[in-house]
């Protein structure tokens, strides 16, 4: 995956912004609120880009897994037959959406910690919303190359599968 100049300039700006004193955070909010919009902006766009590369059966194998109920570990009920092959493509397409889900939860937990620093006026919990955002990135990107590597490995089935014929 590759590095996006707009996560990378928000965890410098966060970074920095966890040596703050309350003034500066006072002043340099909207441009903390701005980068981290922005950087968040690039990851979705970066998903939505990933996603289109993937096969039908797995566009289609996702949309079910994702409709499912959430839950941890295996789904039990399955709206595709299983085989083997299949069986471990959900698995992967499951990891992958676990992996989205994670980094949405981290998202949301630093966007609510920024909230709530605002409301107390906090520098200790912007401190604590800069070390989450640059979490829930990580997770994103963690995310997206989990992704990625379902767009690769359907890409490489296909290139074997017409070879052979």
């Amino acid at each position: 995956m590759r590095k996006l100049p707009e996560v990378q300039e928000a965890k410098e700006l966060m970074n920095a912004g966890m040596d703050w004193s309350a003034l500066k955070w006072l002043f340099e909010k909207p441009k903390v609120r701005e980068t981290a919009d922005r950087a968040n902006g690039a990851l979705d766009r970066l998903e939505r880009s990933v996603k289109q590369r993937w096969s039908a059966e797995d566009k289609a194998a996702y949309k079910i897994v994702s409709a499912k109920p959430s839950g941890h570990g295996r789904h039990t009920e399955r709206a595709v037959p299983e085989s083997g092959a299949l069986d471990q493509r959900i698995l992967i397409l499951e990891k992958v959406l676990e992996a989205h889900a994670a980094a949405r939860r981290a998202r949301a937990d630093a966007e609510e910690t920024f909230d709530e620093a605002e409301r107390q006026m906090s520098t200790s919990l912007a401190r604590e919303g800069c070390q989450k955002a640059i979490h829930s990135w990580e997770l994103h990107e963690k995310a997206i190359r989990k992704a990625e590597a379902v767009a690769e490995e359907a890409h490489a089935q296909n290139g074997k599968s017409t070879a052979t014929q």
